[in-house]
């Protein structure tokens, strides 16, 4: 079929061309509208400031009595009685446990009524070669045999005192795992004595970081058992031999113990203060990381403008920073995520609030 007369010929696709471009153009004035109308982020500014940054040392320690002795039997023997109740303090000297004792008893007795007869009979030689009726030699002879007497003596009343064991320093007791009239062979335990009035805390510290500890130096130690209670120390001895597996040194510090929570054998986390130092400081959130750099950025014309930073230690909120920035300078603290590089911006204050509301009252 042939169009009409008088009417030119045009083609569809041309058609659907104009179309399209038509509603191009149109989305393209909306978008412009909209961004011609919209307002620059609001950011907060903030003053770079100087905070106290100190470099920590974190370990992991095992905590130790001040003094500990495992008391063990020295002889075979029946235990005739235990002088100690299950995590009781016994001082130092006291009597622990007393093991069979009678034959021993026997042979002092014996050891003892021999001296006395040597130390007669060379009492009655020495007045008699005084009188001239005894040789110098009978009178050594009999000295020796008093001497003999009064050691066998000496050695009957040490075999007595083997078989009583005292506690060498005052401490608390483990608990009590035998009883009297056991049959115990040397070596076996009785009790293990424990000062725990201050506690030993060993943990080691790479070399890498031995420049950084030095005796006298303050620790911070947190047990599981108690989370919210730091107990506080000082660094008493480094080892002078490192480990050569580890690379490491084992460091001994003291923690007093008055309320003996800390226990032997406790793990405990160990913070050293190692170096403390006063630096320019931000707050995290006005820190942005791009691959290893960082930076913040200033507000300079109205526009953001991005400041390579270099930073340090990270404390309680704050960044350190060693270099890119001087205390008392102005970085955008709150709305970073908003911005870029040259971006127009508005900043936080009553001169803005007072902006924002002119405009809005323009609007209505």
């Amino acid at each position: 079929m042939f169009p009409p007369v008088g009417v030119a010929r045009f083609p569809m696709r041309m058609i659907f061309v104009l179309a399209a471009s038509a509603v191009a153009l149109a989305s393209c004035g909306g978008d412009a509208a909209q961004t011609k109308g919209r307002e620059p982020p609001l950011v907060t500014l903030g003053a770079v400031q100087s905070a106290r940054f100190v470099e920590r040392i974190d370990a992991v320690g095992t905590a130790r009595a001040n003094e500990q002795v495992t008391l063990t039997a020295p002889v075979t023997e029946r235990i005739l009685r235990l002088n100690f109740e299950d995590g009781a303090y016994v001082g130092r000297g006291q009597v622990i446990a007393v093991l069979a004792q009678g034959q021993e008893s026997a042979q002092l007795a014996q050891a003892q009524a021999r001296a006395r007869e040597a130390q007669q009979q060379l009492n009655r030689l020495e007045e008699l070669k005084n009188r001239g009726f005894a040789t110098r030699s009978a009178v050594d002879a009999q000295t020796a045999l008093a001497g003999q007497a009064n050691a066998q003596a000496a050695e009957a009343r040490a075999s007595i005192g083997d078989r009583v064991v005292r506690a060498p320093f005052g401490g608390w007791v483990s608990l009590r795992n035998i009883s009297a009239g056991a049959v115990v062979s040397a070596g076996t335990e009785i009790a293990t004595v424990s000062d725990i009035s201050r506690i030993k805390l060993d943990f080691t510290v790479p070399e890498t970081l031995l420049a950084q500890v030095q005796p006298g130096q303050a620790i911070v130690a947190v047990a599981a058992a108690y989370p919210d209670q730091p107990f506080r120390g000082t660094i008493a001895t480094i080892d002078p031999v490192l480990n050569p597996q580890t690379r490491a040194a084992t460091v001994r510090a003291v923690l007093a113990n008055g309320d003996r929570k800390l226990k032997p054998g406790m793990l405990l986390t160990v913070t050293i203060e190692a170096q403390a130092r006063t630096s320019a400081a931000v707050p995290e959130l006005a820190v942005v990381g791009e691959g290893e750099q960082s930076f913040v950025f200033v507000i300079e014309n109205g526009k953001a403008k991005r400041v390579p930073i270099r930073t340090g230690l990270r404390q309680n909120g704050l960044v350190e920073v060693t270099r890119g920035l001087q205390p008392g300078q102005r970085v955008v603290t709150e709305g970073v995520v908003k911005i870029a590089e040259g971006q127009q911006v508005r900043t936080a204050g009553p001169g803005n609030a007072a902006t924002k509301g002119a405009g809005q009252a323009k609007g209505n």
